[in-house]
């Protein structure tokens, strides 16, 4: 993590739980067992930062029955700060089933006083927002999303970038916790791709993370999302981190 703290994935990861709350949370431990019904990854997994118990059997069961209880299986985020540091390891053993890989990447905030031209920024979703944020989702998703929207914290932002005729073309969102802040709900319309919305989404994130005092970015993608990626790096965005889930193989 060239020019970054080491500290910075925790912080990060800690953030993100934060920053994007399930519609359920039940602490086992110190993991943060999290269910939506429906929805992202990080809203139907276990949050597993942080472990206060040595019986780590009896925290994972504890885990599994909370799922079974609400219809699903378990299912863990495993990232590189996660606790205990084997706990990959030891839910491969019991035949858990290693999902897709994803990544964490972050860069120092450049503060910039002023936002790029064509942007709405507001404390709750636009029309428009929302119209673009869905466009981006599969259908489970798009059917939790507004409710996960309603649970998160009251200082995030919502940021659009509007297209020649006003229309919101790009959507992303913002939620600073000391000093980092997120970039996250990344979306642009299907026939606006590739026109710099989402550059002046992050442009406009930045702004808003440096006047409230934050110093570093942080977003989270899928490791093969290889246009996303290539966008956040244009941006100054590293891997700073790597997280995959493991799912209770089912049978």
């Amino acid at each position: 993590m060239a020019d970054l703290p080491q500290s910075l994935l925790a912080d990060v990861e800690c953030a993100a739980v934060r920053g994007w709350p399930a519609l359920e949370q039940v602490l086992v431990d110190g993991w943060l067992f999290r269910h939506s019904a429906g929805g992202s990854i990080r809203a139907n997994s276990v949050a597993a930062l942080e472990y206060s118990s040595g019986e780590i059997g009896r925290g994972i069961a504890q885990i599994e029955a909370l799922a079974r209880a609400r219809g699903g299986v378990a299912c863990f985020t495993i990232s590189d700060v996660s606790v205990p540091g084997d706990l990959d390891r030891r839910l491969a053993v019991l035949g858990y089933e290693r999902g897709d890989d994803h990544v964490t990447m972050a860069k120092r905030v450049a503060y910039a006083p002023q936002p790029p031209p064509g942007m709405e920024i507001g404390d709750g979703p636009s029309e428009g927002w929302m119209a673009a944020y869905l466009s981006g989702l599969n259908a489970n998703r798009r059917a939790v999303a507004p409710q996960l929207l309603k649970g998160l914290p009251k200082h995030a932002r919502y940021v659009a970038a509007t297209g020649a005729g006003g229309q919101v073309v790009s959507s992303g969102l913002t939620v600073v916790d000391g000093e980092v802040a997120s970039v996250q709900c990344m979306a642009t319309l299907p026939e606006a791709r590739r026109q710099g919305g989402a550059q002046r989404v992050v442009q406009a994130i930045q702004t808003i993370a440096g006047v409230k005092g934050a110093k570093f970015l942080y977003l989270q993608t899928g490791a093969d999302n290889a246009h996303a990626r290539a966008l956040y790096e244009r941006a100054g965005f590293q891997v700073v981190g790597h997280y995959h889930t493991r799912t209770k193989r089912v049978g």
